[in-house]
């Protein structure tokens, strides 16, 4: 077994499919219309095991948790190859990191926030 997805409550589809795609890079997987809501599936290549189904809030409890979904904490993890490589795109791409990268025993890693509010750790695991 392994974890196939995981849900991102985002304010809008195509403002959440942007950011992702054009800003961090993301792949599209799917983007299918099923009348009430859509099915958008994002993963950082095509490729990956784990992807993120991007989701519209349906109630206000719902709508409340965008951007807070980790209540403050660092909870979706970008893990990559080259950290100074994709550090430099990111910043270039606009992507607010809030520090400067740091050596830490299980890898290097910076803290940026998506659009949306969510925190995410950039790492390269050593």
């Amino acid at each position: 077994m392994h974890l196939s997805a995981l849900t991102l409550i985002i304010p809008d589809y195509d403002a959440a499919i942007a950011y992702y795609t054009q800003t961090l890079g993301f792949t599209l997987i799917d983007d299918i219309d099923q009348g009430h809501k859509r099915w958008v599936r994002i993963a950082p290549s095509a490729d990956a095991q784990t992807g993120i189904i991007l989701a519209e809030p349906s109630t206000h409890a719902q709508r409340a948790a965008i951007g807070t979904q980790g209540a403050g904490r660092v909870w979706l993890f970008l893990e990559t190859q080259d950290f100074a490589k994709d550090y430099a795109r990111l910043t270039a791409a606009g992507v607010a990191f809030e520090e400067a990268p740091r050596h830490e025993p299980y890898g290097t890693v910076a803290v940026f926030t998506d659009t949306f509010g969510n925190r995410w750790d950039l790492i390269q695991y050593a």
